[in-house]
């Protein structure tokens, strides 16, 4: 297994954001987690990068506990696109998508040949070659968004973690990035993890959802068996139909005023 969470706790104070929470992901699939807000969806992915640490349970990363991977090692295995993303200084493009090369850049040493082509290859699969020169701090939401996906993929982890990661993007460009990161799962480069709250956007691009509500976790498991009526309405509490769409060729939801 890649990840092994077993009996996960995390406390904001009094308050159990993820309780007791037990389930095994494997690699190379697209996995999308889904659920209200406040659920502990993002608290879950911090977790999983060890930006924060369980109050109680283990996880597992490859067979070995979490906690014992150095920063190091653990930055050339997971990526992240974080739902908010700010940056003062005033860094070009280019400059920040090169950022995700650090952890595999020697100390002390500048970016080779093959760090400047693959950080070339990803901007141009997530289009934002043409503002390459523009500065990160005059770049609108949207733009931000997709550089700092960009840095994210040339980090090239086998693991990438999405926490709302198209949020602030126009349909087009959610679609590019979506695509360009089921693409990579499929050429079996990467497992996902993918906060969304696109319920029709996950059943496009996401093999597995996972479920969450108040903390805990209400189902999980492959997209066209979990996601139905009645899940919806247990962790929404609204009425919705699910059906096959033959345009998309995928599940899609449609919900009732």
């Amino acid at each position: 297994m890649l990840f092994d969470l077993q009996h996960i706790a995390y406390r904001y104070g009094d308050k159990a954001v993820v309780d007791d929470v037990s389930i095994s992901l494997a690699p190379g699939r697209f996995y999308g987690l889904i659920g209200p807000n406040g659920c502990g969806k993002t608290t879950l992915l911090d977790l999983l990068i060890r930006h924060r640490a369980p109050g109680a349970g283990t996880i597992d990363f490859h067979g070995k506990p979490l906690a014992q991977w150095s920063k190091k090692h653990l930055a050339r295995q997971i990526a992240l696109v974080p739902q908010d993303f700010y940056i003062n200084f005033p860094f070009s493009v280019a400059e920040v998508v090169m950022m995700g090369r650090y952890p595999h850049i020697p100390r002390f040493s500048a970016p080779s040949d093959a760090d400047r082509k693959i950080v070339a290859d990803i901007m141009d699969r997530t289009a934002v070659t043409f503002f390459k020169d523009r500065l990160i701090t005059e770049l609108s939401g949207g733009e931000r968004q997709r550089v700092v996906f960009a840095r994210a993929l040339a980090q090239a982890t086998p693991v990438l973690l999405l926490d709302e990661a198209t949020s602030n993007l126009d349909i087009n460009h959610a679609l590019g990035l979506l695509k360009v990161a089921a693409e990579l799962v499929q050429e079996g480069r990467k497992t996902v993890v993918a906060v969304m709250q696109d319920i029709n956007l996950a059943a496009m691009y996401c093999q597995h959802l996972i479920f969450m509500k108040k903390g805990q976790l209400a189902c999980h498991g492959p997209t066209e068996q979990v996601l139905s009526d009645r899940i919806l309405r247990e962790i929404f509490q609204v009425e919705a139909r699910v059906f096959v769409d033959a345009y998309t060729e995928s599940r899609q939801v449609v919900f009732k005023k």
